[in-house]
């Protein structure tokens, strides 16, 4: 199992990693609005629910596999111990999630394609205010002792764009491959 050295996360590390993530998401957001247009992004309907269903399971089982003994195992005692059928059944909301993010995005004005990594940011703030107030996690977990909910939450948003703009990034060609499909037969 992989073992992280005795360290504790500060809320400056944090900050910081937030501003070094937005610097990363700026040029990915600009790259994705420019690839993908309005009229194609209105296509990513399917495509945007199986890219999340492929990320997210891709992330979870890396994060069950390195990170089990020291975070998860921290905030769900109370499972029984170790489950792959607990983990993979916290990610069945993500299709459904991607869905509504590229429902909204569709109906919000501006570009669609920015619109949507921007709501993907906003969606880790329910799920780590959970983590935070609910799970406990800043208190629970030995690395995150002492940090800001304030610098936890930020560095989220700007995860999560980088993660829901990953999503996009693989919905795109998961079109193309679906429509060379439809064109074959």
């Amino acid at each position: 199992m992989f073992e992280l050295p005795n360290i504790r996360i500060t809320s400056e590390m944090l900050w910081l990693s937030a501003l070094v993530t937005a610097i990363i998401d700026i040029p990915l957001v600009l790259w994705l609005a420019r690839r993908i247009g309005p009229a194609r992004f209105r296509s990513l309907h399917w495509p945007t629910a199986l890219a999340a269903a492929i990320f997210w399971l891709s992330y979870e089982l890396l994060l069950y596999a390195l990170t089990w003994d020291f975070f998860y195992a921290k905030l769900l005692p109370s499972a029984g111990g170790r489950s792959l059928v607990r983990a993979l059944l916290e990610l069945a909301p993500y299709p459904a999630v991607g869905l509504l993010l590229w429902w909204l995005a569709s109906r919000l004005p501006g570009n669609p394609t920015v619109t949507f990594c921007l709501l993907g940011g906003l969606e880790s703030l329910p799920e780590h205010l959970w983590g935070i107030y609910r799970l406990g996690m800043l208190d629970k977990v030995p690395y995150f002792q002492g940090v800001s909910p304030a610098s936890m939450l930020a560095f989220a948003v700007f995860e999560y764009i980088l993660y829901w703009g990953s999503v996009l990034s693989l919905a795109a060609p998961l079109r193309r491959r679906e429509l060379g499909r439809q064109q074959a037969t």
